[in-house]
């Protein structure tokens, strides 16, 4: 019930007169954050122990079920103590498992709503842009059950920038036939127990970048997939600089996870060496800033051993790395220069894949503009070593250094 001072704030009029509120109505404009914050209040010893709650939906948890009456008449007392009454067609208890907040959670993990699957199985010929609109909609409800989302909805997207010009293509059809196929074996995605250590894979492309979440036990375990569209000048990162944007984003999307527990990010890739220099640019500099709140180590990459995570053998698609490296060194183009006012000196690393690694510094010290290329020389000698180049071609306009 409202109280009495607070009926004039919820009252409205009509032809009839004026009217008030005398208990609070899901109608009222911040009913939502208000109703919220009164059942975080009241269920906060439950909360994470055997129950959830959001707004009004209401679970009660237990693995054992000799205590599970026990926790039904924790909560039953309450819910009498502050007069919350329950709507018994709602009510469903005993159960193995049910759908709580869209998502049909049971004692293995948690699986896809079976009605959001059908909703996109059942969606019809997409002759048109607003159904389309419709599949990239309902495809967004399961991002977080689809390896890569964005990348399999990529011909999608294609079609929606053609407004005038609409034409559902024969690829696009191969692509939503092979969607289909994906969703009827859609992955199970399970709870970290506390105290585990968490592992991260990384994907990118020249059009998206990709993670998942997985624990790693008796057997790799997807947790939660990450994807997103590259827009505007991310399209032109560097394939380093994509999959530290990987990174980043799946970190502010999964932000409980890395706060809560210590996450192992498998990868190939000199992430860590690049992140951890104050010479890279910029942007890898503010990212290491930006990461450096949360306890993450890196490894190298094992053998996938699940189907779940058949779409993250390669973390740059293209040819393999090993491929790569056998085919191309490294390259390293320096220089250095004196000037009255001070010196210093710059490298650019290329990676076999293309990928450049800018670093600079400015010496302490005077010197001499051929002291200044050698110091070049070793800052990029230095950094190579750094990312594990082990065949490396240097560059410089020094003929003293470069003959």
């Amino acid at each position: 019930m409202l109280a009495p001072e607070d009926h004039k704030r919820v009252s409205f009029i009509t032809s009839d007169g004026m009217f008030c509120y005398v208990a609070m109505s899901f109608w009222l404009k911040n009913i939502g954050a208000t109703y919220q914050r009164l059942v975080d209040k009241i269920f906060r010893p439950q909360l994470g122990r055997n129950m959830e709650v959001y707004m009004d939906d209401m679970l009660v948890k237990r693995k054992e079920a000799r205590s599970y009456v026990e926790d039904i008449e924790e909560t039953f007392a309450v819910l009498r103590k502050y007069r919350l009454k329950l709507n018994p067609e709602k009510c469903a208890f005993g159960v193995s498992g049910g759908c709580f907040l869209g998502f049909m959670v049971t004692q293995r993990g948690i699986k896809a709503n079976p009605a959001k699957i059908k909703a996109i199985l059942d969606i019809g010929p997409l002759t048109n842009i607003n159904k389309v609109q419709r599949l990239m909609g309902r495809m967004s409800a399961l991002s977080q059950f689809i390896s890569k989302v964005v990348e399999k909805g990529l011909p999608f997207f294609k079609t929606l920038r053609k407004v005038k010009n609409f034409k559902w293509i024969e690829k696009c059809q191969q692509v939503f036939e092979e969607l289909k196929a994906y969703l009827a074996k859609l992955p199970l995605l399970v709870k970290p127990i506390p105290g585990d250590t968490l592992y991260l894979y990384l994907s990118s492309t020249s059009r998206a970048i990709s993670s998942v979440l997985v624990r790693e036990e008796d057997d790799q375990t997807p947790i939660y997939y990450v994807s997103k569209v590259l827009n505007g000048a991310e399209c032109h990162y560097p394939p380093i600089e994509r999959i530290a944007l990987a990174l980043v984003t799946t970190t502010r999307k999964l932000r409980p996870y890395f706060i809560s527990y210590l996450v192992r990010v498998r990868t190939n890739t000199p992430l860590k060496q690049i992140l951890g220099r104050p010479e890279a640019s910029r942007l890898l500099v503010k990212w290491a800033i930006e990461l450096s709140e949360y306890d993450i180590s890196y490894l190298p990459r094992t053998t996938i051993k699940v189907q779940a995570l058949a779409d993250f053998i390669s973390e740059m698609i293209g040819t393999t790395q090993e491929e790569v490296l056998e085919e191309k060194p490294w390259l390293l183009h320096m220089d250095g220069s004196s000037t009255a006012q001070g010196s210093g000196a710059s490298a650019v690393i290329t990676s076999p894949q293309g990928e450049d690694m800018e670093f600079s510094i400015k010496f302490d010290f005077k010197a001499s503009n051929n002291e200044a290329d050698y110091e070049a020389l070793v800052l990029g000698m230095k950094m190579a070593q750094d990312v594990g180049a082990s065949d490396l071609l240097a560059y410089s306009e020094s003929q003293l250094i470069v003959k």
